[in-house]
């Protein structure tokens, strides 16, 4: 059993320009949770910390782009507000991969615990520069 004072964390950056959204998405899921680390438990958190830099670049395949709806309800009659994936993309693309992650995320506290490891920005630069990230090696992107 891993114990809190043995964890140790790592940060990783992803460069978002050109993935597929459901397969980065996929990956940073994988590497919140710690899975990808030999004493991984699921009732503790052992995953790394993530920074996505270029989530504007980010692309889907097929009709996607017209099929997504994200949408809200503010719980009064005609409160519901809906945007499409383009839309979403030109006004808040950070949100578009929180959404997806937070999808494959388990729905309870420590999911709720290990989202806030998460780190997305919709350009090239990210203020992280002192935790020194390291980029996603390639036997970790291949999950």
């Amino acid at each position: 059993m891993p114990k809190k004072e043995d964890i140790q964390r790592k940060w990783f950056v992803i460069d978002a320009e050109g993935q597929i959204l459901g397969r980065i998405a996929s990956q940073i899921a994988h590497i919140l949770k710690g899975k990808h680390k030999p004493e991984y438990a699921p009732h503790v958190d052992l995953g790394d910390n993530v920074i996505v830099v270029n989530a504007d670049k980010i692309r889907v395949t097929g009709n996607k782009s017209s099929q997504i709806n994200y949408q809200r309800y503010s719980g009064y009659p005609g409160g519901l507000r809906k945007l499409d994936y383009n839309h979403m993309k030109e006004k808040n693309p950070e949100f578009i991969i929180e959404h997806a992650v937070k999808g494959m995320m388990p729905k309870n506290v420590l999911g709720r615990k290990m989202l806030k490891k998460l780190h997305i920005y919709s350009g090239s630069e990210h203020p992280h520069k002192a935790q020194e990230p390291v980029n996603l090696p390639n036997n970790l992107r291949k999950i």
